[in-house]
């Protein structure tokens, strides 16, 4: 259900910063349209730490009912609040979601023990498959190997989304986990090399963007065909690397805004990126040729 690409989709908001609620749907049909494998609404790249709870509640419905099962809906769940976080999964479990995306706890730093009894509560709260997210660049938190082996052994833990974006690491971690245990990407630029060594697939950024490119890439890393997906990378890895020329999501809505996809408006404390950096994000997209394709 979770193999391939799946896009990390951002939240679009109006000018008076709420929910701009017509931009989602535009957005999360333009992904199915582009044949987009799951979509995953209220994570890091979605703003999911400025959203309130009814707003996050929203936009997994929107994209469900969008969805309307032609693809599998993973929702953020995640936080440093183990009880908010299952009261969290509870609701979007009754939602109907296909899965959940946890992000580990932040700012208060478990141990390896605290991580696993943590995971283990949330799965022992739901029914839905969950899926690690491991970003220590974000929380201040790595999710060892060893943990993800011990995780693994819960039924309804199927997998991690790896952003270490240390490949030694995630040879590891493949090396550890049952064969059956769901290993992503959390990096674009890392697709190719993690799928070489048995993930498979990408929770992508890049895919707000290139929904089609991006998951033509995972689909031909899946069946072992790496020179298409080279081919597509070297096309679109000056994309993948601009969108994190600021912080995520500044850089992938700015180009979504020159792509005449959505308002440029992000919620405090992202605000938008600096005049250099948006000459370099267009400058990109004019090399990618996304402004043309929108233009015309």
């Amino acid at each position: 259900m979770f193999t391939g690409c799946g896009t990390a989709i951002v939240t679009p908001f109006t000018q008076d910063r709420s929910l701009d609620e017509g931009a989602l749907r535009r957005l999360v049909r333009r992904q199915i349209d582009a044949g987009i494998n799951f979509l995953v609404p209220c994570g890091t790249t979605g703003e999911s730490p400025t959203l309130e709870r009814a707003e996050h509640l929203r936009v997994v419905e929107i994209t469900l009912e969008e969805a309307k099962g032609k693809v599998p809906v993973m929702g953020g769940a995640g936080g440093y609040n183990t009880g908010e976080v299952i009261n969290l999964a509870r609701e979007l479990e009754t939602m109907g979601v296909d899965g959940l995306l946890s992000v580990t706890p932040y700012y208060n730093k478990p141990t390896q023990e605290g991580l696993y009894q943590h995971y283990k509560a949330i799965a022992d709260s739901v029914r839905v498959p969950i899926m690690v997210y491991s970003v220590q660049g974000r929380t201040g938190i790595n999710v060892e190997p060893s943990t993800l082996k011990r995780l693994a052994g819960i039924d309804n833990i199927i997998g991690v989304k790896e952003a270490s974006g240390n490949i030694g690491q995630q040879a590891r971690v493949l090396h550890e986990v049952p064969s059956d245990f769901l290993v992503l990407s959390g990096d674009d630029s890392i697709t190719i090399p993690l799928m070489s060594l048995g993930g498979k697939g990408v929770i992508s950024v890049v895919a707000n963007e290139i929904p089609g490119e991006m998951t033509q890439l995972a689909q031909a890393c899946l069946q072992g065909d790496y020179a298409t997906a080279r081919q597509i990378q070297r096309r679109f890895l000056p994309l993948m690397e601009i969108n994190f020329v600021e912080a995520n999501p500044i850089p992938v809505k700015a180009a979504m805004a020159l792509m005449g996809l959505l308002e440029p408006v992000w919620r405090l404390p992202l605000c938008p990126p600096s005049d250099a950096s948006l000459k370099k994000i267009e400058a990109v997209l004019a090399e990618v040729d996304l402004l043309a394709r929108v233009a015309h």
